[in-house]
């Protein structure tokens, strides 16, 4: 198994990286819209609607996302889709992670259906839109979301229980626990200040997200830290409800040892717009 997700990871980043890395954003917008139509599949299986039904989700939401591209939506600050975005994806991942798996399937399908593709096409709207800003930019919220998951891996490993009986979300996720979100925090935080000091340093062009919430104030950079590393902990949480609901492990194959896109980016989905709102609402222009 390891093995598996060695070669795996190698794979994708061997497709990822030079994407990335291009010296013009258009092989990673193209290469995104790839993944947004395999999330969209897979999104569809989830909540219930498979066959040409999940193949015509996944090649509806490639579309939308290519539309806005030839629209040059990418290149436009949109503050105000950002701010909408979060009115309505914070209050709505904490009404559906306190409602619990139970509350998931009550929920009207086609509403879950429309509701997921919406959140796919935001967040590669704020992804694509990031890494046209800038490597450095898109970059720095990618290793957020990173750096949240591993640091409260090993602090819900060597101290999960011990200051917090109470689990996160026992029923959704069992192996989460307040000590590791904790611990989320304090290595974004880290990261952030170390990030700072690079981009100081070393007068890099495009400003990270870090530089970005730092020069309005280092308030902003730790509340604005904490907040997204708390959104990424929702966004994973939402989708380990999901597929709890639909009783699978994983939400695909496609990844083997991986899972599938969707175990990959989950806590990114909610992130991406959030960071967006944070460098852009109020500024008028990234």
């Amino acid at each position: 198994m390891l093995k598996q997700r060695i070669i795996t990871a190698l794979i994708l980043l061997a497709i990822l990286l030079p994407a990335l890395f291009a010296s013009t954003p258009t092989p990673f917008v193209a290469l995104s819209l790839i993944l947004i139509a395999a999330a969209a599949w897979e999104w569809s299986r989830l909540v219930g609607w498979g066959g040409v039904a999940a193949l015509a989700s996944g090649a509806l939401c490639a579309l939308l996302c290519a539309l806005l591209w030839w629209s040059g939506a990418i290149d436009k600050p949109m503050p105000l889709l950002w701010l909408v975005a979060a009115l309505v994806g914070v209050p709505g991942g904490a009404w559906l992670i306190q409602r619990g798996v139970s509350g998931w399937p009550q929920l009207p399908r086609g509403l879950r259906w429309v509701g997921g593709i919406a959140v796919l096409c935001t967040a590669w709207l704020a992804m694509t839109q990031a890494r046209t800003i800038g490597i450095n930019l898109l970059l720095s919220i990618l290793v957020l979301v990173w750096a949240a998951d591993v640091f409260a891996y090993f602090a819900g490993r060597g101290l999960g229980g011990k200051f917090s009986r109470v689990k996160l979300a026992p029923s959704i996720s069992p192996g989460k626990s307040w000590e590791g979100v904790w611990g989320g925090m304090l290595g974004v935080l880290l990261v952030a200040v170390v990030w700072v000091w690079i981009d100081r340093t070393y007068a890099l062009e495009t400003p990270s997200l870090y530089t970005r919430l730092y020069e309005r104030g280092s308030w902003l950079l730790v509340v604005g830290c904490v907040f997204l590393s708390a959104m990424s902990v929702v966004g994973d949480l939402v989708e380990s409800l999901v597929k709890r609901s639909a009783g699978v492990k994983d939400s695909s194959g496609l990844l083997p040892g991986h899972g599938g896109v969707l175990d990959r980016v989950d806590a990114l989905l909610p992130v991406l717009p959030l960071a967006m709102m944070l460098v852009t609402v109020g500024k008028g222009t990234v």
